[in-house]
């Protein structure tokens, strides 16, 4: 026996190591869910009052260049628009919240900017697309008909340095979405330029988040996405 209990202490102790280990897994995935916990409820709370179920809706969904789109469902009256962009957030985010954000809505569109916040949080273009792409997996196993529209990752100010990786995620989204008639690529990135140069008045103060003239841009160019059948 006394040979053995050294050997069952190493037991007990790799055992409680493990454990240890899966409680702060479980605590660090508890935090990251955490952190848009409270705007996704938010969201979810406000459209209960307004959303009409028996309405065709388009959902808007993604950072916060679509949550600060204040003004879309003004832009464009003839159709039901859930905004549920949420603030800093990368495409993992919305995939952990895709039922919240998007799937309760039963959406006929869905317009999709993600990519801005990952690639800036030093994510590879590859891997941004392969959580898109689980996105749409989710998205179309509820429905295989609902149109995707993925927009580009725009250019600004404050994140110029790093343009070469928001135009080979622009590329990537592009080509991904030419073998699937349901799926579209919106350019926001050529319409936010002059030539080769940044329109820089089309920012706010944080040389990020756009103003009314940088929104503009964006109806031009989703406007008619959102309006075809």
């Amino acid at each position: 026996m006394l040979k053995i209990s050294p050997l069952l202490n190493s037991f007990k102790k790799i055992e409680i190591l493990t454990v240890f280990a899966i409680i702060v897994s479980l605590s660090s995935f508890s935090q990251t869910e955490n952190v848009f916990t409270k705007e996704v409820k938010d969201i979810t709370v406000t459209y209960d009052s307004i959303w009409d179920p028996n309405k065709e809706t388009i959902v808007f969904t993604g950072s916060s260049s679509v949550r600060l789109w204040r003004n879309l469902q003004d832009a464009f009256p003839e159709h039901q628009i859930v905004n549920s962009g949420f603030g800093g957030s990368q495409a993992s985010d919305l995939l952990l919240f895709i039922d919240e954000l998007v799937l309760s809505y039963n959406p006929k569109k869905v317009f999709i900017y993600e990519g801005d916040n990952d690639l800036w949080a030093k994510k590879r273009p590859t891997n941004v697309l392969d959580t898109i792409a689980e996105i749409i997996r989710r998205i179309k196993a509820k429905n295989a008909s609902t149109q995707i529209i993925l927009i580009a990752a725009k250019p600004s100010i404050s994140r110029w340095k790093i343009r070469g990786k928001y135009k080979r995620l622009n590329r990537k989204m592009n080509r991904f979405t030419q073998n699937d008639p349901t799926l579209f690529y919106v350019d926001v990135w050529k319409p936010m330029l002059n030539k080769r140069k940044l329109k820089t008045d089309i920012f706010i103060e944080d040389g990020l988040h756009m103003n009314q003239k940088g929104y503009d841009i964006w109806y031009e160019a989703m406007k008619d996405l959102v309006n075809q059948p």
